[in-house]
């Protein structure tokens, strides 16, 4: 998978559809992300305290991580990602303008 936390993403299908935003975070296994602003659901939660009132809290929820392009820093488009070798390991790399994200 080639999201990390911090990165820059944009959504390619379903109802959030072009909207960007940062990871948050990224879970390689499960194949998916959480992204700030993006797939955001409502969640009831319980009163936890005496005289506390419940409340709807609006969470980022994860969602895969093919539905995403990663947003290169150079050109500022969505991309796909190549690998490269380099003297410190390998490097990932925009296949639009080659420059290393």
């Amino acid at each position: 998978m080639n999201f990390r936390k911090g990165d820059r993403i944009k959504m390619m299908t379903g109802s959030d559809r072009g909207k960007a935003g940062a990871v948050l975070a990224a879970f390689p296994k499960e194949r998916r992300i959480v992204a700030e602003g993006i797939n955001v659901k409502k969640k009831h939660m319980r009163p936890r305290k005496q005289g506390q009132k419940g409340e709807l809290v609006r969470m980022p929820m994860p969602f895969p991580a093919s539905r995403a392009a990663l947003v290169c820093g150079t050109c500022d488009k969505p991309t796909r990602v190549g690998r490269q070798s380099t003297e410190g390991g390998k490097a990932r790399v925009c296949k639009k303008c080659g420059s290393t994200l």
